[in-house]
């Protein structure tokens, strides 16, 4: 840092000096009352002084002080910010908008297809620039960097211009003075003539003004801030190009639901929330301490947050607000918690309750009665209508009107109450709901709806209805997994009333019941959990009519690396590495064979690759396959694998390849053909049934509590044709 400050110092110096030095402001208020080494010593320590404070109270970052145990310096923590033209924002429809999030199937509901410009590169081009963003999106870290670049030699912005940052929460006095504010600054520095000094600095187009925080100014003084923020411009930007490298600078910052009006001359740019590779690079910067590059912590935390099981916790990192929370809680556990339930609980409280609080911003209340608890409530209630709908994003007066009648049912409200003005309070105040196109609202995470919509259902008890009808449904997935945390001890009962919905799938089909039956009781090695599935993911691979089968192996394998923790592991694996890569290989060909024959795309067979391996080993690893089964296994492979046709060789060569590897597997697993031919409703059966004793194993490790016993019992019956007792209301 001392060389930091050294570099800083010295051009801060020259910018004050210079003011001081010219103009009447020397010779009446210096000149006459020290000498020139006098005056150049006051100076230095005043411009030394500025400069400490400038980086004491504006570059020190600390939130959550539960979490966070000391303050981490701007510059060792700053990930450099995008921004989007605010303007292209306002192009799109809210059916533009369902359709992006549609076509893209991401976690998140926002334009990522909007061009990104350096936050940096626009700072240096504009005069006059307003920046815009949701809470917890970094515009007050990303002024208080553009003033810090500004004091350096060789910093980003390339404006010689002494900053001063305001806040603009703390302008309470009646009459709001942007000029006497400035003079304050100097005045804790020990400037000589503060009041002159400014005078000068702003004729002689010396300031860059950071006015932060537009949009925490009360209510009662947000017109009147606004009309002497324009006043003061109008002033002292003694400049007549909004682009122009001469004249003071001016950066204001404000949410993006409080910014009712362009603010003139000022250009509106938005902060774009954190792609990838900036959740990469803040991670980078957060975990940079010595032992951790030691320990490699930034990549074990990253390679964790980027697995697809935590698509959507990483969905909360890309605001940086929650990304730093998402740090502590990794360093201070070293994972992330597997109950993701209470994770967003505490996500969800910190933008409800504790972001204003840190910040002491004195909010007008949103309505008198509605507490954050209560508030919760009703955002649950709105989630769940639109997520049930299907909708990510909804009207202006659709939400309006829901929360017009939830304080009218649950307050007691007025039915004349003003439901937009709620609607404005919560997006301004939280950014938990987001305009995103004019009249066209939705949630600020997906993860967040998510989480809402799993508190209703079980605040509801509305657990059996949504298995009825959503089971399946991979958009309700992280939904029921939010669930099963949320019920407590009473996750038992969605787990027994889910393997009920399972067994109704297979039901109607006795050749699937049979399958079923063979994975149970197979005659090659005990039936333990982990090993039915494994036999059931290994049959789908190689099923005919498998364009619907192979996807079904994905939720099987899945299904097996849950549950395989607690299955007992062999000694030594290393002995079966050819056999896997063998059979692999049969497998693969059998997906080309059939590629080729129009049954499955060339995306399914490569897709599956993994998954077909992850099968194949986890039979192996198990011994699930006797001595007689392994050998055949291995003898004809390898034979086959010798044997594999060419890229030239005609499709019929391909096919009588995979059918005599087909054969290989059929015979070693003491099946025949029709039992594994599956009609297409057949095959859809399996896949849904798969897929839902997937998705219990998954809600029984994201359940807060489940006895021992309980889970026993139905684990003995999963993935077999015993169907136990009935379940409780879920």
């Amino acid at each position: 840092m001392a060389l930091l400050e050294s570099a800083i110092s010295g051009i801060a110096i020259s910018v004050f000096d210079q003011a001081i030095k010219v103009g009447k402001y020397a010779a009446k208020e210096i000149r006459a009352a020290y000498s020139k080494v006098e005056h150049d010593q006051r100076v230095i320590a005043a411009s030394n002084a500025y400069i400490d404070n400038y980086i004491s109270r504006q570059c020190k970052i600390k939130i959550m002080p539960g979490l966070m145990k000391e303050p981490l310096d701007l510059e060792k923590i700053y990930t450099a910010v995008q921004l989007l033209n605010d303007k292209s924002r306002r192009l799109f429809t809210d059916s533009e908008l369902e359709k992006s999030y549609r076509t893209r199937g991401e976690q998140g509901c926002r334009l990522n297809n909007m061009e990104r410009l350096k936050g940096m590169d626009v700072a240096n081009s504009k005069q006059f620039l307003m920046v815009l963003g949701g809470p917890g999106i970094g515009k007050s870290t990303f002024l208080r960097k553009i003033g810090l670049e500004t004091l350096k030699k060789d910093g980003q912005i390339q404006h010689r211009r002494i900053p001063v940052f305001l806040e603009l929460k703390r302008f309470r006095e009646a009459q709001i003075d942007i000029k006497r504010r400035i003079i304050e600054e100097f005045e804790i520095c020990k400037f000589p003539a503060p009041e002159k000094l400014v005078e000068f600095a702003l004729e002689q187009r010396k300031l860059l003004i950071l006015l932060d925080g537009l949009d925490e100014v009360p209510s009662q003084s947000f017109d009147c801030m606004i009309e002497r923020i324009e006043d003061f411009v109008s002033e002292y930007h003694n400049n007549s190009s909004a682009d122009s490298d001469d004249g003071n600078r001016f950066v204001a910052s404000c949410r993006v639901a409080a910014h009712r009006s362009s603010l003139l001359p000022f250009t509106d740019v938005t902060i774009a929330e954190f792609d990838d590779q900036q959740i990469q690079q803040f991670i980078c910067r957060w975990f940079s301490s010595e032992e951790d590059r030691t320990l490699g912590t930034a990549n074990k935390y990253r390679e964790l947050l980027f697995q697809s099981k935590n698509m959507a916790t990483k969905e909360l990192a890309k605001t940086p607000l929650l990304l730093t929370f998402l740090c502590l809680v990794y360093d201070r556990e070293q994972t992330l918690p597997n109950k993701r339930s209470a994770l967003y609980d505490r996500a969800l409280n910190i933008i409800l309750y504790e972001w204003s609080a840190q910040r002491r911003i004195e909010r007008d209340p949103i309505y008198e009665e509605l507490n954050p608890d209560i508030e919760k409530l009703m955002l649950a209630e709105i989630a769940y209508d639109s997520f049930k709908q299907d909708r990510l994003f909804f009207s202006k007066y659709t939400v309006a009107d829901q929360i017009k009648r939830f304080l009218f049912n649950t307050l007691d409200a007025p039915k004349y109450i003003d439901a937009n003005k709620v609607l404005t309070a919560i997006e301004v105040q939280q950014g938990i709901l987001v305009e995103r196109v004019a009249h066209a609202y939705s949630f600020s995470h997906l993860t967040l709806q998510e989480y809402l919509v799993a508190l209703y259902i079980v605040r509801e008890r509305k657990g059996r209805k949504s298995v009825d009808e959503h089971l399946t449904d991979e958009n309700w997935r992280e939904v029921f997994l939010l669930m099963s945390g949320l019920m407590l001890n009473r996750s038992i009962q969605l787990l027994i009333y889910i393997d009920q919905k399972a067994r109704a799938y297979i039901t109607p089909y006795p050749k699937l019941q049979k399958l079923v039956e063979w994975a149970a009781v197979n005659k090659v090695g005990p039936s333990e959990l982990s090993q039915r599935v494994a036999m059931l993911a290994v049959v789908s691979a190689f099923s005919i009519n498998g364009a619907i089968a192979i996807d079904s192996i994905r939720a099987s394998v899945l299904a097996f690396d849950i549950a395989r923790t607690s299955a007992t592991a062999i000694e030594s694996i290393f002995a079966i590495d050819s056999v896997i890569d063998s059979a692999v290989a049969s497998a693969n060909a059998i997906s080309s064979a059939r590629d080729i024959d129009g049954v499955n795309t060339h995306a399914n067979t490569i897709d599956s690759t993994d998954a077909i391996k992850g099968a194949v080993y986890s039979t192996l690893r198990h011994h699930l396959l006797n001595a007689r089964v392994f050998k055949i296994i291995s003898t004809n492979l390898s034979i086959h694998q010798n044997s594999l046709p060419t890229d030239v060789d005609l499709p019929e060569v391909w096919q009588t390849w995979a059918d005599q590897l087909q054969s290989i597997w059929l015979e070693a697993l003491e099946l025949n053909l029709d039992d594994i031919t599956f009609s297409y409703e057949e095959a859809q059966a399996l896949q849904d049934y798969l897929y839902a004793n997937e998705l219990l194993i998954q809600c029984k490790e994201a359940a807060i509590r489940v006895s021992r016993s309980e889970w026993e019992a139905l684990e003995r019956r999963l993935l077999t044709m015993d169907d136990g007792t009935a379940a409780a209301d879920a």
